[in-house]
């Protein structure tokens, strides 16, 4: 199952394995009566095309379920561009089936493939191809298995019938810039929403999303290499301007449809949505200022909405995976941040203490909900980084996770669990299928083995007690090698914890440090895993908190590691871009070289739902955008900075880095810019990521007089 590569590197091979994801099982189900397993996975390493597969819990064979190469003539895909488009948004680089969703017994698997509708059943092994007006996206299974309804490229929200005798349209748009049944550009990016609509438990009617982008203004991303090319257009919310105007709608088979009614205006964002059998519909709205939040239930006869409860915070509501949800018997299953902790909270009281910290819920029972957490701030003695999982039933919370794995998490269907774990001493995630909490079977991985071994000290650093990650040299000799140039390589912002007990997260800090770096990781405030006060802490303040935390760490970490700190260098993509440009402008004194990728640059450039979360509305606080831009700094440039920028990257667009560069060319200040032509805000191209890697190196050498 693996390809030999004789003449690999680590750059080459990471990037080539999509950082080592590439062959290994993902995205698993499990059916409600625990008779079967459902995953994707390539055929191996060097594949990205994944596979559907099953496994049977009662003999651990696998079995493949749908092979992409076998449906499509020649094995070529051909994505539409709003396929192309939600997978950025979901950062997906592989290939193949990406996606599916089963019926309610999980005997069905519906999944597009090149803009076509396929269902294979899961017991008889056939797989089908439904009649469909394609190109389609997300194709969801009633729970009853009699329809598959789809969302596609002309905005409709349409149902094909499982015995293949046609397909028709629920819902059509009524104007240009109309979408049924999908989810809005900024749901999809920063509410982790990637879907429009959701079935009835009967599988008789469905919830539907109506987005009108109209109120949303355009932009235009040209490809400059191509000057032919006529410019896409974009819908795109920035900071302080208008969202997409999204209702709700009860559609039923039958052809009637029913408006939910709810105030849009002053909670405009339809952040989750949860149907089951436990309850009425659920949702959950919130505040354009996300301070205020709704949990609203919906009447399906009238399309009326009841507020179940309302919930404020002075600063904002972060969004949770899995909840808000219903137990069978009817009890509410949330996440909720009280007396400084994040708390379970299931029907009337919180279930979990301070001593933990609730990250999601990944499966809610009849008896018990099981979901992740970290250790609480309080927790003196938890090791950083650690992600445990957790089991909240009759008797209380118990951790369930093995006491090895230093990240866990878990998909359940009655007796049957896929336990996922990794560790920092081991590659990748060990995907182990338990019955009745017995191992029966561990499904297997064909990513290939990394070239190089991540070696990881955690620690805490300063007063703060920043987690952290420290990389030496393999091989480091303390008295032979002295003193190293110092690399900091954060994420450092909102939703991107990067000290975490897991190997190949650390792959890329190690293979810098192995090329003559001491490397470290930092997640100071505002990285996620800690404690609300812990992420909140950097309220309209960007700037000040998380480069403070990355300059305290270093000085902490330098009593006790060889850094030198007259060679001090930092790098970051997209929010780590933003603080490694911060910190060469802002803090020459410390950082002597930076690497800046993707980074945004003005915050009135990037999007409403996350930016004004943090910042605010730029009306209300001009102030704030002011304080947190960096391109009025561009005159203190003192220092060696290289900004690498994707021309096609419409999340972060590349007008951040040219705003920049041109405000310090105004200002006669040297810099380098590396621009990607066709890349977007990832990097998925073979060669474009190598040479990314490369490239910053001898960079940073050459700046730091190392080279």
């Amino acid at each position: 199952m693996t390809t030999e590569h004789p003449q690999d590197t680590f750059p080459r091979q990471s990037a080539r394995t999509l950082r080592y994801t590439v062959g290994a099982p993902r995205s698993f189900a499990v059916a409600p009566d625990g008779s079967r397993v459902v995953f994707l996975r390539s055929r191996g390493g060097g594949d990205r095309a994944n596979l559907l597969w099953t496994l049977d819990p009662a003999t651990g064979v696998e079995r493949v379920a749908a092979d992409p190469h076998a449906l499509l003539v020649g094995g070529e895909e051909h994505l539409s561009a709003a396929e192309r488009a939600r997978r950025e948004r979901s950062r997906e680089g592989s290939a193949g089936i990406v996606g599916y969703a089963l019926d309610a017994a999980g005997a069905q698997a519906a999944f597009a493939l090149s803009g076509r509708l396929f269902l294979t059943d899961l017991v008889g092994g056939q797989v089908r191809e439904l009649p469909a007006a394609g190109p389609l996206l997300d194709p969801r299974p009633a729970p009853d298995g009699a329809h598959v309804a789809y969302a596609n490229t002309a905005g409709e929200l349409r149902i094909s019938r499982t015995d293949g005798a046609g397909d028709r349209a629920l819902a059509s748009p009524e104007t240009d810039g109309v979408t049924w049944g999908q989810a809005e550009f900024i749901a999809q990016e920063e509410m982790d929403r990637d879907r429009g609509y959701w079935w009835a438990p009967d599988g008789q009617s469905l919830l539907a999303a109506r987005a009108d982008d109209a109120p949303v203004q355009r932009w235009y991303i040209a490809d400059p290499a191509n000057p032919g090319t006529v410019p896409a257009e974009v819908a795109y919310p920035a900071a302080g301007t208008g969202n997409a105007a999204v209702t709700l709608w009860l559609i039923g088979l039958d052809g009637s449809r029913t408006e939910v009614h709810r105030d849009t205006e002053a909670f405009p964002y339809l952040a989750r949505v949860h149907w089951s059998a436990g309850g009425p519909p659920l949702l959950l709205v919130q505040a354009r200022d996300q301070r205020t939040q709704q949990l609203l239930t919906v009447d399906t006869a009238s399309g009326a909405t009841t507020v179940l409860a309302e919930e404020t915070d002075p600063v904002w509501h972060d969004l949770f995976p899995g909840v808000p949800a219903w137990t069978p018997d009817g009890r509410l299953v949330r996440i909720s941040d009280e007396g400084g902790a994040r708390h379970l909270r299931i029907g009337d009281r919180a279930v979990t203490g301070a001593e933990l910290h609730v990250r999601a819920v990944l499966a809610v029972g009849a008896d018990e909900v099981l979901f992740t957490a970290s250790a609480g701030a309080a927790d003196e003695a938890a090791e950083p980084g650690r992600t445990g999982l957790y089991q909240a039933g009759p008797d209380g919370v118990r951790e369930i996770g093995p006491e090895d794995a230093g990240t866990a998490s878990a998909v359940r269907g009655g007796a049957t669990t896929v336990l996922l774990t990794a560790s920092a001493d081991r590659p990748g995630t060990t995907a182990r299928v338990l019955v009745d909490g017995k191992p029966v079977a561990t499904v297997d991985s064909y990513a290939e083995a990394p070239l190089l071994t991540a070696r990881p000290a955690f620690t805490y650093a300063g007063e703060r007690r920043i987690p952290c990650a420290v990389f030496l040299p393999t091989g480091y000799d303390a008295e032979r090698d002295g003193a190293l140039p110092v690399l900091m390589d954060p994420y450092g912002g909102p939703h991107g914890q990067r000290v975490v007990q897991a190997h190949n997260a650390h792959l890329t800090s190690q293979w810098f440090a192995d090329q003559g770096f001491a490397v470290v990781v930092a997640d100071g405030r505002g990285t996620p895993g800690r404690s609300p006060a812990w992420e909140k802490a950097i309220a309209f303040d960007f700037a000040g908190a998380t480069l403070d935390d990355q300059v305290d760490a270093l000085r902490a970490l330098a009593e006790r590691y060889p850094l030198d700190l007259e060679r001090v260098a930092i790098r970051g993509w997209s929010y780590g871009g933003y603080l490694a440009a911060l910190a060469a402008l802002r803090r020459p004194d410390v950082f002597h070289a930076a690497v800046s990728g993707a980074p945004v640059t003005d915050w009135r450039l990037y999007d409403t739902h996350y930016t004004e979360r943090y910042l605010g509305h730029p009306e209300q606080r001009p102030e704030v955008y002011d304080a947190n831009s960096l391109i009025a700094d561009a005159p203190k440039l003192r220092r060696p900075l290289m900004i690498v920028h994707g021309l096609a990257d419409d999340n972060v667009v590349a007008a951040h880095t040219l705003r920049l560069s041109s405000a310090l060319l105004a200002a006669g200040r040297p810099h380098t810019v590396l621009p990607l032509s066709g890349v977007t805000h990832m990097t998925p191209q073979e060669q474009v990521a190598e040479n990314l890697l490369l490239l910053q190196v001898d960079f940073l050498k050459q700046a730091l007089g190392t080279a």
